[in-house]
């Protein structure tokens, strides 16, 4: 005789299991990141890691909701299809279920990020799914701690992983590119009729530049932007590394902040933060024509 499924047991599975895929996909994303462009907005960590125990209930109603809404249907209709086709529950039919409603969610949650975005969305939230869903179907009693063992494994697994990839350059970590003043003679656009043109004597000109309706770029606005035009003076500060590189501009009918030096080596960037620093909201110039 079949021992019956424990509901309550499932529904902890379920929840410590989609807790240890969250875990692990917050890790790869913040790995990603680091690979990626990136300003260098301050603050945004430690505020991040004080939030961490109203993310931890948060993240736990969350799992509950999803296991409920989710998870259980998933395990209950692969059961039924096994039994309805091959007259027995099959682990197999699980997969199947979670692909079709992978496929759904994803398709309507795709936002029009086209095929590609759809095409690696589904099966990573198809395996995401499957997971608790076949653990709900466990009738063990004594499961609950294999699964949080093994999962804390995987978690330290991945993290050692992203550490070291980052560290040995495997995965390569974003820098800002080194300018010299020498690079930054051009004119630099917003992409909107904005332009910052500097010159090698030290000038520039500023033709219809973004700043902050207050005449900062700080964070003392409301984060509107208002068209700027004159002309003035620019200085390169490279700082001690290429993450604390500023450029200067002081224009007369303008009052900037600093510039910040973002993009790449191919495609530099200059950067000011609209309103707070942390928001990440970023008003942005690339070089669309050198002094030579």
């Amino acid at each position: 005789m079949k021992k019956k499924r424990l509901y309550g047991l499932s529904l902890l599975l379920s929840i410590l299991t989609l807790g240890i895929e969250a875990v692990i996909a917050l890790i790869v994303a913040v790995v990603y990141g680091f690979t990626q462009e990136s300003p260098n907005a301050g603050g945004g960590s430690a505020f991040f890691i004080f939030l961490l125990p109203v993310l931890a209930v948060f993240g736990t109603a969350v799992a509950g909701v999803l296991s409920v809404v989710l998870v259980s249907p998933t395990a209950w209709l692969g059961g039924v299809l096994g039994r309805r086709f091959g007259g027995r529950e099959a682990w197999w039919w699980v997969p199947v279920v979670a692909a079709g409603v992978s496929l759904v969610l994803v398709v309507a949650l795709s936002g029009g990020t086209g095929f590609a975005g759809i095409a690696v969305a589904w099966p990573l939230t198809t395996a995401a799914l499957t997971v608790p869903a076949l653990l709900w179907r466990s009738r063990r009693e004594r499961i609950f701690g294999p699964v949080l063992l093994w999962g804390a494994v995987a978690v330290v697994l991945t993290a050692v992983v992203g550490g070291a990839g980052l560290a040995t350059g495997l995965f390569p970590e974003y820098r800002p590119p080194a300018v010299t003043s020498a690079d930054l003679v051009g004119r630099w656009s917003d992409g909107r009729g904005g332009t910052l043109t500097f010159t090698a004597d030290g000038r520039v000109t500023a033709v219809d530049v973004g700043v902050d309706d207050d005449g900062y770029g700080d964070g003392g606005g409301d984060g509107e932007l208002e068209a700027c035009t004159g002309q003035g003076t620019w200085t390169h500060d490279p700082g001690p590394n290429t993450w604390m590189q500023q450029v200067d501009v002081t224009v007369d009918s303008c009052v900037f902040d600093y510039w910040n030096v973002g993009g790449t080596d191919s495609r530099p960037a200059l950067y000011q933060y609209i309103g707070d620093p942390d928001s990440g909201d970023l008003y942005r110039l690339t070089r669309t024509s050198t002094g030579s």
